[in-house]
């Protein structure tokens, strides 16, 4: 499918634009592309913990097999029921969305619903995955997150800037 690991670290915010598109950062972009084997692709899911969304490029995919394994181990030994195929449905049910050379995409409403994802993004490395926000809901989250509200915060006002400049 593509090539190892990739790790997404970094931050990024996108108003949405003209055609409702979003941007990807380019913090983002190079490991996205790479991640898919050279082409832009972007996958996009709901996070299973957080009101967010995850991004990643298709190589992950090849390690959810492994993680599903990991995950029954555990749930085996902590004597509690796991579905293996429902959890291969959550992790492979990824929606995958092209993005062009400057980084722009369309959201699909279905899961920019599931998000509350309104006029803009924020956009948080997390390692094997980044965090895609609706600022509003990253700001109702607990203190775990205010280096995260702080820097989306900033992108804002530095984009709100440059809406005013033009």
């Amino acid at each position: 499918m593509a090539g190892g690991p990739s790790n997404y670290w970094g931050q990024g915010f996108s108003p949405r634009g003209e055609k409702s598109r979003f941007v990807l950062p380019a913090d983002f972009r190079s490991t996205v592309r790479d991640a898919s084997a050279g082409q832009r692709v972007l996958c996009l899911d709901k996070h299973s913990k957080h009101p967010c969304l995850v991004g990643f490029g298709l190589s992950r995919a090849e390690s959810f097999a492994e993680q599903i394994a990991h995950e029954e181990r555990v749930a085996l030994e902590r004597r509690e029921d796991f579905d293996a195929d429902m959890r291969a449905a959550q992790l492979f049910g990824f929606m995958r969305v092209s993005f062009d050379e400057s980084g722009r995409f369309v959201l699909p409403d279905h899961l920019g619903e599931q998000a509350s994802i309104g006029e803009a993004l924020y956009f948080h490395g997390g390692g094997s995955h980044f965090t895609i926000w609706a600022p509003d809901v990253l700001f109702g989250m607990g203190p775990g997150w205010d280096a995260a509200k702080a820097t989306c915060r900033a992108l804002m006002a530095e984009a709100a800037g440059k809406g005013r400049r033009k």
